[in-house]
């Protein structure tokens, strides 16, 4: 049976079962197919449960279609699927965002060195007096060692005792300082470098799409 003939039928028969109907409850009309046949009635039938169904008119105009409830694989698919679209939506939205605080922050590329340096700068303040101090304790761990070789034979000086290890202690402090600032300048190396490869496929970018 030909495409037209089936809308023909179908039509007939929804008209057929809504004129069967008393006025007040011809508003809808349910369709499904059942094994190659129209289901009709003014709810919708039991051969109609857990398949696809479409709610009509009753002169025949289709109001909405159903789909069928989804089987348990389907759904365990659709559920991934809906899974996968969030984590790739998250994953543009994170990337605008990025993209938003990159152009605000920095004017261009140049800015970005500039910024960088600045930063650097600071801390390599902080760096070099930490090891000018560090170098100073270690003047003056030598000048404690020299004292200490006095008293290889005789018992040392409680005070003595108590500004080896005081000196070794400020002498451990400041190394842990340093080593921290050095952390710091190559964490900010990174960063800026991760910045300027982003800025410059935002550049990249604009640029290609206003070559289009």
């Amino acid at each position: 049976m030909g495409l037209r003939n089936k809308a023909e039928l179908l039509a007939l028969l929804v008209a057929t079962v809504a004129a069967a109907l008393p006025a007040e409850v011809r508003a809808q009309v349910f369709c499904c197919d059942n094994n190659g046949q129209q289901v009709c009635a003014d709810v919708l039938p039991p051969a109609c449960y857990g398949k696809a169904y479409r709610v009509l008119s009753p002169q025949g105009v289709l109001i909405e279609a159903v789909e069928a409830p989804l089987t348990p694989d389907q759904l365990r698919e659709k559920q991934q699927a809906d899974r996968l679209k969030r984590r790739e939506q998250d994953r543009i939205r994170s990337e605008r965002l990025r993209e938003r605080a990159l152009l605000e922050t920095y004017r261009d590329l140049e800015d970005i060195d500039r910024i960088e340096e600045r930063a650097i700068a600071e801390i390599e303040i902080d760096l070099a007096r930490a090891r000018k101090r560090e170098a100073e304790l270690m003047e003056e761990q030598a000048k404690l060692k020299r004292e200490q070789e006095f008293y290889q034979s005789a018992p040392m000086p409680e005070a003595l005792n108590r500004s080896i290890s005081d000196n070794l202690q400020e002498i451990l402090a400041q190394r842990s300082v340093i080593e921290s600032k050095q952390s710091l300048i190559q964490a900010l190396r990174e960063r800026y470098e991760a910045d300027r490869k982003a800025y410059k496929a935002i550049l990249e970018r604009r640029a290609t799409i206003m070559r289009r």
